[in-house]
């Protein structure tokens, strides 16, 4: 039986392409992989198997009449990085920095681990994991 080996991409709308890539980009230090003439940016997480993992953000067609900027109104619950305990540490103090909301949290599944979410330039929630 064939099965799932890991996660290709995940594919956000995006109303200000700048915001969203200084916030994956710069934040989060992802690298583009995607030419720059190209609208769509793939940004690589991670390459396991040869097969990039990627955040690819699409810019939005009508950001203003899309985009509610409410969190009630997402369709997207949440992503989440797995990191280590330096990088952990690292980017929970570079978003602290740069005055950005961190609301901490205890995994409901995953012993042994520290969580922190943010929300990026268009509200969806993004979760960083690290070990404990």
């Amino acid at each position: 039986m064939s099965r799932v080996e890991g996660l290709a991409e995940i594919v956000l709308w995006v109303a200000d392409m700048e915001a969203a890539l200084q916030f994956y980009r710069d934040q989060f230090g992802l690298e583009i992989m995607s030419p720059p003439e190209m609208p769509n940016k793939f940004l690589m997480v991670a390459k396991p198997g040869g097969i990039p993992e990627m955040i690819v953000l699409v810019p939005h067609p009508h950001p203003n009449d899309y985009f509610p900027r409410h969190k009630e109104k997402r369709v997207l619950h949440h992503l989440a990085f797995r990191v280590d305990h330096r990088s952990y540490d690292e980017l929970e103090n570079r978003f602290i920095e740069a005055g950005v909301e961190i609301r901490h949290g205890v995994h409901p599944v995953l012993k042994g681990v520290r969580t922190f979410y943010i929300d990026d330039p268009d509200g969806n929630e993004v979760e960083v994991i690290g070990p404990a």
